[in-house]
């Protein structure tokens, strides 16, 4: 596709999260040459844990926010060589023979399937097992079950299961496309022998013809119809492909696509994301895989500890605080900042409750405490990762909110004994485009984001404050063991 010297070609990425649809559209070079957003209907949240979204607003959202993003290009699109969708993890909705959504979509947090979830962790035991998963109450495989079971006319017009960037593509394209091994995980797709789970479908009443081919992130699966351009300002035969969940997109867009490398997004929530050659699998559950578009692995997992620790904190407060608490140096208590029942990772433990170990001086003091305990936290989930056998490899990069606080980076590195390297677009959409330029701007995933992301300096350990930190750390641990909370595993 040719484009004139002042339109350098670009790519698209496509981010639907729940409350709004996102896209960013980025050069060879990592550059954003143009974004938008659009906002999209809440999800309705009722009784037995249900959790919708009307499906039919995705694409009238997604195209809106691409002809704003194509309209600001210099070429007016025409220079966008490919595009990729990521979405929210285990979103599913039935659809008929043309693609249209015959019923609400079932979020990624809908637990109605929770029932059926249990019994196909049973029924495919050793298949989770070999794949270091476990079947939880909110994976979409059951919310597939669930729907096979119902008896109703949305259940009779079902022909397709779709996932979200199944059915954005879909409508980029004209047709049915694959869907990718990230956002098929927890349909229950077998990314270790390439297959969907033919036992527990049948088991549960599953029809297979429901399920989509599957294929590797950023395999291309079609081009922009001439219809569709005419709505996105796309170019028709613009390239589709295949992108990961929002999770796995964020993750690649810090640039961590190597085995060794790993990432700390610090947002409401800690996940710790890497990159293996082998499977690894962690008998406590609380560590597991997705695939890595090139084959390797993609080892994370999730706490219910992050960015939250500070939410009893005034937005406008946090600047004068992390000031303060530079000021004053390590914090003189330990704190566990876990504002919810149960931890997930790098420990199981559904009694785990946060907890402070002595009486802050200050405001300060405490604000300090819950920082370091954060960073605690992250030390803990890549001990236990060193653990399983998987090298981690300095500098560990770093997104989220979180990360832009200077004080935290430089407290988490110093805690870590290993700088952080904070990256400038580590959010999903641009992860989206990194995936679509793999194979069009650059040979493969590596090379885009050797080319594309952009990084500040690496932040490193504050020598000063580590011996205080490391005392400190000790006593986090200490106390975790002396609840009963660290060294448990959970069953599959």
């Amino acid at each position: 596709m040719s484009t004139t010297s002042s339109s350098p070609e670009v790519v698209a990425g496509i981010d639907i999260a729940t409350a709004a649809v996102r896209v960013v559209c980025v050069d060879e070079q990592g550059q954003v040459r143009a974004e938008a957003r659009e906002p999209l209907p809440p999800p309705r949240r009722g009784v037995g844990g249900h959790s919708e979204q009307d499906a039919r607003a995705w694409w009238p959202a997604v195209a809106a926010a691409l002809r704003r993003a194509t309209a600001a290009l210099p070429a007016g699109g025409r220079e966008v060589v490919a595009v990729a969708t990521s979405a929210t993890s285990g979103t599913v909705v039935p659809a008929d023979g043309a693609g249209e959504p015959v019923g609400p979509a079932l979020m990624y947090d809908d637990r109605r399937a929770a029932e059926l979830n249990a019994r196909a962790q049973r029924i495919g035991a050793p298949r989770w097992q070999a794949l270091g998963l476990s079947v939880g109450p909110t994976a979409a495989l059951g919310r597939i079950a669930w729907l096979a079971g119902e008896d109703t006319p949305d259940r009779a017009r079902t022909r397709h299961l779709l996932h979200t960037p199944d059915l954005i593509a879909w409508r980029l394209t004209g047709g049915p496309v694959a869907t990718d091994w990230s956002h098929a995980l927890k349909s229950g797709y077998d990314a270790r022998v390439g297959e969907w789970p033919a036992e527990v479908l049948d088991a549960l009443g599953v029809p297979p013809q429901w399920l989509p081919p599957v294929q590797a992130p950023a395999t291309e699966v079609g081009a922009v119809s001439a219809a569709a351009a005419d709505e996105t300002g796309l170019p028709a035969g613009c390239s589709v492909r295949l992108a990961m969940t929002d999770g796995c997109a964020g993750q690649i867009a810090t640039g961590a696509v190597r085995p060794g490398q790993f990432v700390g997004v610090l947002g409401t929530t800690y996940v710790l994301k890497g990159v293996t050659r082998e499977l690894v699998t962690d008998p406590s559950g609380a560590l597991y895989s997705h695939r890595h578009p090139d084959g390797w692995w993609l080892p994370g997992g999730a706490s219910n500890t992050g960015g939250e620790a500070l939410a009893h904190v005034p937005a406008d407060r946090l600047p004068a605080l992390d000031r303060a608490a530079a000021a004053r140096g390590p914090a003189s208590v330990v704190a566990y900042p876990l504002r919810r029942e149960g931890e997930r990772f790098p420990f199981v433990s559904g009694d785990a409750r946060g907890f402070l170990l002595g009486t802050p001086a200050d405001e300060a003091d405490r604000h300090r405490a819950e920082l370091e305990g954060v960073a605690f936290l992250e030390r803990l989930a890549i001990e236990r990762v060193r653990e399983l056998g998987v090298p981690v490899e300095g500098p560990l990069w770093a997104a989220g909110g979180g990360s832009r606080s200077a004080l935290w980076t430089r407290i988490r590195a110093t805690a870590l004994g290993m700088p952080l390297r904070v990256a400038d677009h580590a959010e999903t959409a641009f992860g989206a485009a990194l995936l679509a330029a793999s194979g069009t701007l650059h040979p493969d995933l590596a090379a885009s984001a050797a080319a594309m992301v952009r990084t500040g300096r690496d932040i490193e350990p504050d020598e000063t404050e580590r011996a205080a930190l490391d005392e400190s750390y000790a006593a986090f641990t200490a106390a975790l063991r002396e609840r009963g909370w660290l060294g448990r595993s959970a069953s599959l």
